[in-house]
């Protein structure tokens, strides 16, 4: 099987492809491995009953980002080179459609800049819409029904199920 090879992906002086993508996100991993171990370093100890103290899970997250970042170097080292994305739908000869992108960060701007004062449900609503719509539905009164009823829906589930305030808004007393 033939692997696309991309722009990242270079060919090293032994002959080897090297995807230095991978070097970058072994590095990332790294970093955030250290940081989480080095964070749970910082907590103290529970209570004595307890028989898994608060810092432990920290460590061996930390310890486990650690080591995927040494196996993903070593991988990546050795020549692996991740196998291309080979989708029914996705055309991997035509570029980003930077335009929706923007659109859809648009209506993630608008929700962050109104779910104080609108609320869950309705900006919840309002994203669920906006964003069927900028990716392309056409069925403006369907996706009204459905985003209305994933707005209130997930307020519910938040608010009264999980005991999580979230912004009601303008419908503060209503709901």
């Amino acid at each position: 099987m033939t692997t696309d090879i991309t722009p990242e992906a270079r060919e090293s002086s032994r002959g080897k492809i090297v995807d230095t993508a991978q070097y970058g996100l072994a590095a990332f991993l790294l970093v955030v491995g250290v940081l989480v171990l080095v964070d749970a370093a910082g907590l103290k100890d529970g209570f004595a009953d307890q028989p898994v103290q608060p810092y432990t899970f920290g460590y061996v997250i930390g310890s486990v980002l650690v080591l995927l970042s040494v196996l993903l170097t070593v991988a990546t080292y050795r020549g692996d080179v991740a196998e291309a994305e080979g989708g029914e739908d996705v055309d991997l000869t035509q570029g980003s459609d930077w335009a929706t992108v923007a659109k859809l960060g648009a209506v993630f701007v608008v929700v962050v800049l109104t779910i104080s004062w609108l609320g869950w449900a309705i900006v919840g609503a309002f994203l669920f819409v906006g964003t069927a719509r900028v990716l392309g539905s056409r069925r403006l009164i369907l996706d009204i029904a459905i985003g209305t009823a994933l707005g209130l829906l997930t307020w519910y589930g938040f608010y009264v199920g999980l005991g999580i305030p979230i912004p009601a808004g303008v419908l503060d007393g209503v709901l």
